[in-house]
């Protein structure tokens, strides 16, 4: 029988990976991931979070393993990985990590239709953009900063504390994925600098050509909106 395509939704992955830590119940993980900030590299929602759990479930990669109540609260059922789910935890990881693949980022979309603006109206909007990186920037090294100073034992449960972690500084590794988004916006920024300087010292583009393009197609625009206007 044919293996079904790989689940899309990095929120399976994130349930996979922390199934692999220990058995979870979905407050638990939920919690777990915002306690850990995972929720800025993983969209997270609670109705999409029971969603995922339904369709591990549904192809055998999770399995129930016991259902807690605690006073009046509602039950919960607690969720164990299955040995298919380590598997296709472990496949998917390796091709994350090795395949690069397309991506559709808001601002490339924007950078393909540019010619859309003038160029000096463009030219102004990158510079307030890269006004906003360069904050960023800064704001995000502070954070590193402050949170490669602090203790994890302050910051995560201490019976939730692996005894290899104990006393500990904050490890790089768990910050991985911010180090690399940081490392985005100090690119975007680089870039979005150096474009306009291309625009607006060199003519990049041509510049004269793009001016003109727009203005011609802005103009028919306006014909259109003036006869529509004249009926």
């Amino acid at each position: 029988m044919a293996k079904k395509p790989r689940l899309a939704n990095p929120l399976a992955l994130a349930v996979l990976a922390l199934l692999f830590e220990r058995p979870m119940h979905p407050y638990e993980m939920a919690a777990t991931m915002k306690e850990r900030h995972k929720e800025e590299s993983i969209k997270l929602r609670y109705g999409s979070l029971y969603t995922v759990i339904d369709m591990l479930l549904a192809r055998g990669l999770v399995a129930a393993k016991e259902v807690s109540r605690e006073g009046k609260r509602p039950e919960r059922t607690v969720y164990a990985l299955t040995p298919a789910g380590l598997d296709e935890l472990r496949d998917w990881m390796r091709e994350l990590l090795r395949d690069p693949a397309k991506e559709y980022p808001q601002f490339e979309a924007g950078l393909c239709l540019m010619p859309v603006l003038p160029p000096e109206e463009a030219v102004s909007l990158l510079r307030q953009r890269a006004l906003q990186l360069s904050g960023k920037v800064w704001q995000m090294e502070a954070q590193h900063a402050e949170l490669a100073q602090q203790d994890l034992s302050g910051l995560i449960a201490q019976q939730e504390l692996p005894a290899p972690l104990a006393g500990k500084k904050f490890p790089p590794l768990f910050m991985v994925e911010s180090e690399y988004r940081l490392a985005l916006v100090r690119a975007e920024l680089v870039f979005v600098n150096e474009l306009v300087r291309r625009i607006a010292e060199d003519g990049w583009g041509p510049v004269d050509m793009w001016r003109d393009l727009q203005a011609a197609c802005a103009r028919q625009h306006e014909r259109s909106t003036n006869a529509g206007g004249a009926l």
